[in-house]
């Protein structure tokens, strides 16, 4: 069986398990407050804190794991990122009071006091710009902590910035910015059997992470305007065209498409005369 830890609540377990089902693995739990799933095909699932998972995948409890990258970075620990999920999308940032009147981590006073709970990463980055700064390091709620006079500036994650504004905090510079990976043990991925089964996980994941962003696209169009319209749908390896019985005169075109060039696609293929236009989603591409 190849073990795979995935996070145990929030979004990022949410979206790590609807990617898993539309690749064939649906984690099936015995009850409702099970840490352990069954996901077929010789895969088991183990649900952990997102924190804890590259401590997991390189003591090698389990083999896989899907965590953040920040989390990653933060424990140093020497894991094999196979996939950038894209999902789970936040940046790591030096943030200070908007009072200060600070734009960059260089105006920052000798022995800054930092709040974060990513002590780490923030004793690197200072260390990397000649800043000499205290870690006041904290589990969270780490936006309050200039307000209660515990800190100077924070280090903590950003999404869109709205937690930062209500705590009249301003960023001044990004340490890294981080998505969800699909992430390994060294010793699995050399194993013949585990190594397999890794790559077999990989290329189901990555497969519908492709198809995520094309759509399914099929026209009528008229025979005449085929050259025309073979430079609107390229597609992936060019369009299928196939006939279209008792209608000389006409094919009908299958092709996959980029989701954002649908809209024009749609309109540059109605002004050759294309007719019966249909798009659906694809749930998985696989080359």
């Amino acid at each position: 069986m190849l073990r795979i830890a995935l996070p145990n609540k929030g979004r990022l377990s949410e979206e790590a398990l609807a990617l898993f089902e539309t690749a064939g693995l649906k984690a099936n739990f015995s009850s409702s407050r099970a840490l352990m799933a069954d996901m077929g095909q010789g895969y088991d699932a183990i649900f952990v804190r997102a924190a804890d998972i590259p401590e997991f995948v390189a003591d090698g409890a389990a083999d896989v794991g899907v965590t953040g990258h920040d989390l990653v970075i933060e424990t140093g620990r020497d894991v094999e990122e196979l996939i950038d999920l894209g999902f789970g999308r936040c940046r790591l940032a030096v943030a200070v009071p908007e009072n200060l009147g600070i734009s960059s981590v260089s105006e920052l006073p000798a022995r800054t006091r930092i709040a974060t709970s990513f002590p780490g990463v923030a004793t690197r980055f200072f260390e990397s710009k000649g800043v000499d700064i205290e870690i006041a390091e904290m589990s969270g709620a780490v936006e309050i902590a200039p307000h209660l006079g515990m800190a100077d500036a924070i280090v903590d994650l950003v999404s869109t910035g709205s937690t930062l504004k209500v705590n009249r905090l301003v960023e001044i510079e990004t340490i890294v910015e981080s998505t969800a990976r699909v992430i390994a043990n060294r010793g699995a991925l050399a194993d013949d059997d585990r190594g397999r089964m890794i790559e077999r996980l990989s290329t189901a994941l990555q497969s519908v992470l492709r198809a995520r962003a094309k759509r399914y696209l099929m026209a009528n169009v008229p025979r005449a305007k085929l050259d025309e319209v073979r430079k609107v749908v390229p597609g992936m390896n060019g369009p299928t065209i196939v006939d279209v019985l008792d209608a000389d005169a006409w094919v009908a075109v299958h092709v996959v498409v980029d989701e954002e060039r649908v809209f024009d696609t749609i309109s540059e293929l109605k002004e050759l005369g294309a007719e019966g236009i249909l798009v659906s989603r694809i749930e998985r591409i696989t080359p």
